[in-house]
């Protein structure tokens, strides 16, 4: 599976942006596909993901309320709409992809990455 994620940019805290996860070459049926990122300096993070077969999601905690994950099943595609944006969230954010039908938020879990999006949000 290959994933193409975009959407980054720069956006003032409070303001909203939503990041795209395109699968190439398989649609995402019978895998998990999460929400990823890295903040300089600091580790990989789980953010969300979703199960493509079973619909099951989860969050971090510093998502829950303000992100939200979902999927276009013809465009085989994930979105993670993020509202209420705020400095902190400022990372490259990664989707990934692992085969399964139960959400994992360990990113060793997971086989397939996409390049990156960079979301900066500004004070």
């Amino acid at each position: 599976v290959q994933l193409q994620a975009s959407g980054g940019g720069l956006v003032q805290a409070g303001g909203s942006l939503r990041l795209s996860c395109a699968a190439s070459g398989h649609t995402f049926s019978g895998y998990v596909v999460a929400w990823f990122r890295q903040a300089p300096g600091k580790d990989r993070e789980f953010v969300a993901a979703i199960s493509w077969s079973t619909g099951s999601i989860g969050y971090a905690d510093s998502a829950k309320g303000r992100f939200t994950i979902s999927r276009d099943n013809a465009k085989s595609t994930v979105y993670l709409q993020m509202n209420s944006l705020k400095p902190e969230d400022t990372a490259v954010y990664y989707c990934a992809a692992a085969s399964g039908f139960v959400v994992v938020i360990t990113h060793r879990e997971y086989n397939y990455w996409g390049q990156g999006t960079l979301v900066t949000v500004s004070s």
